[in-house]
């Protein structure tokens, strides 16, 4: 093997290697330091006036509105459930329309006043948090089921 070859062998491969590796980045962070030695200053900062916000107008109507489209899907719920079939487990509900979801609990059937109803809770879980419900639903002299009390607790 020759002199320059010998020179350069495996074992001297790493340290040529670590001192280009040292030496770009020194090369780097004395680029770095020099372009912040007086560059930036928070003295010399000036307030963008060139950018406008704006808040749009709130909605108040559209919650209301998803609140009675729940309601209506919970009374259609209580109303076609089965009781007795149910034995106290909870019955869930969903609305698409809303993408409002919950369960119905402690629905139980009583006579009140000759009419048949039936009172029971609702949790609802919507994008605006979970609710819990008080309800009562009666079977109007129609033949419908009309909602009598629905309140938030």
């Amino acid at each position: 093997m020759s002199r320059i070859a010998q020179a350069f062998d495996s074992r001297q491969w790493g340290v040529i290697a670590s001192a280009s590796v040292k030496a770009v980045v020194v090369t780097l962070a004395l680029s770095l330091a020099a372009c912040g030695a007086g560059g930036f200053s928070l003295e010399k900062a000036d307030v963008d006036r060139s950018i406008i916000t704006s808040s749009a107008p709130s909605s108040p109507a559209a919650p209301a509105a998803d609140k009675d489209s729940d309601q209506t899907t919970i009374g259609n719920a209580v109303s076609s459930a089965d009781v007795k079939e149910l034995g106290g487990q909870a019955l869930p509900w969903a609305n698409a329309g809303t993408g409002s979801r919950g369960a119905i609990t402690e629905l139980v059937e009583l006579k009140d006043g000759g009419l048949t109803c039936r009172r029971f809770s609702a949790t609802r879980e919507s994008f605006d948090g979970v609710a819990l419900y008080k309800g009562k639903l009666c079977l109007a002299e129609a033949g419908g089921w009309r909602m009598q009390e629905f309140k938030a607790l």
